[in-house]
């Protein structure tokens, strides 16, 4: 496969951290953990097109953020053998953006668009011909004057990626041969995950030390490997270097993460929900303007977790927190509390 060319991406850590990041990803489908159903669907669609010397049809991913949507699409790169191109919603400002993308791509080549859900919906005007047609329809001046010019591009594979599914539009999705949603993982998946991280960054990782950070990590693997990085300065500094259950337990109540992988966000967003709204419910806006965090990020990052082991409850009012919640603070709901309906 030819060297896979980079376009912008919004930086999400540092560059040690990136680079990390990068080497951890799976270059085959039988090294990628989890996600069966989705990794047999794009084996099956992957051999298809190489076999009938196609572009492989457009792919939607979405789901909570670190399930490895950005993996899947270098992965469905390397097994088609070509280019990929990366960016995101918000670097694409200007048709013309799009466009010097869209020309510089090469035959069956992948591009992939990160937040999704973030593109103007001029950019997404622009994009509907290049996905269905494969031309590139641009006008030329303005006023009276302008013209319209159809540029042939050759077939490429559009992968787009969003945690927010609900905000795309219905003619953007529509325009997808297959959308596919991720699910968290379990514990025994990342635990396999982490084994992998452990060998390629030449880690001493005991299976007990595996076990505590998976039961930790949230279900999901970038948060997995994170940890595990975390936990290796701690192991190499107070520690033999090697990461058996205690040290990680140590290790990981040092960064505050608790028995169910909870962070200090997370246990004030809780927090907050329980002792200044009485368990809710409350409005997402006034509970991100209560702690100072942006509504995105609580929607994108910390409820999803929430909602799956059932700590938080979205309804119609607002958010409220369950009984399980209030007890895992340490507190019982108290009568007439939303809380405790839950």
């Amino acid at each position: 496969m030819s060297e896979a060319r980079s376009g912008p991406l919004r930086a999400t850590g540092g560059e040690d951290e990136r680079i990390v990041d990068q080497s951890l990803r799976p270059l085959r489908f039988d090294e990628y953990v989890g996600q069966g159903r989705v990794k047999e669907n794009l084996q099956l669609m992957v051999t298809a097109a190489r076999s009938r010397g196609d572009a492989l049809d457009h792919l939607l991913f979405h789901g909570p953020p670190g399930l490895g949507k950005t993996s899947l699409a270098y992965l469905v790169a390397r097994e088609m053998g070509v280019n990929i191109r990366t960016t995101s919603g918000p670097m694409i400002e200007r048709a013309g953006d799009l466009a010097a993308i869209l020309t510089s791509l090469e035959p069956h080549d992948v591009l992939f668009i990160d937040e999704v859900h973030r593109l103007n919906k001029v950019i997404e005007e622009v994009l509907y011909p290049a996905m269905e047609d494969f031309k590139l329809d641009l006008v030329i001046g303005h006023g009276p004057g302008a013209s319209m010019s159809k540029i042939p591009l050759p077939p490429f594979t559009l992968i787009a990626a969003t945690t927010r599914a609900g905000l795309l539009s219905a003619p953007l999705r529509n325009r997808f041969g297959s959308d596919f949603r991720l699910e968290f993982y379990s514990e025994s998946e990342l635990e396999t995950i982490l084994a992998r991280s452990a060998r390629i960054l030449s880690v001493s990782l005991e299976s007990d030390g595996a076990t505590e950070i998976a039961r930790r990590s949230r279900g999901t693997p970038r948060i997995a490997n994170r940890l595990l990085r975390r936990v290796r300065d701690f192991a190499d500094v107070r520690a033999d270097g090697v990461i058996r259950r205690d040290v990680a337990r140590n290790a990981l109540k040092l960064l505050d993460v608790d028995d169910i992988g909870l962070e200090p966000m997370d246990r004030t967003l809780l927090a907050t929900i329980i002792d200044k709204f009485d368990g809710g419910p409350v409005g997402i806006e006034t509970l991100a303007a209560s702690i100072g965090e942006e509504r995105d990020t609580l929607e994108d990052v910390y409820e999803p977790y929430l909602l799956q082991i059932g700590f938080l409850q979205r309804t119609a009012k607002g958010r409220v927190a369950t009984s399980s919640a209030w007890r895992h603070l340490g507190k019982e709901p108290r009568k007439g509390s939303q809380g405790g309906l839950f």
